[in-house]
C-alpha cells in the first residue's frame, strides 16, 4: 500500500464523518419511533374494563 499519511488522514476523517452521520440518523429514527409508540399508547381507549383479565374461571 502506497498511501501517504495525508491520504490516510483524509480517509479516516471521512469514515468518522460517515459514522457520526449514521449515529445521528439512528438517533432521529429512535426518537421518531418513541414518539409513535407514545402516540399509539395514548390512542388506546381509557374506558377498558380494569378487571378484564384479572381472574380466570376454571371449570372441573
Amino acid at each position: 500500500m502506497d498511501m501517504s499519511i495525508a491520504a490516510l488522514s483524509v480517509n479516516m476523517a471521512q469514515a468518522q464523518t460517515q459514522q457520526q452521520l449514521g449515529i445521528s440518523i439512528l438517533k432521529e429514527a429512535m426518537e421518531t419511533s418513541g414518539e409513535a409508540v407514545a402516540e399509539l399508547l395514548e390512542s388506546v381507549p381509557a374506558v377498558l374494563d380494569p378487571n378484564l383479565g384479572a381472574a380466570v374461571d376454571i371449570m372441573v
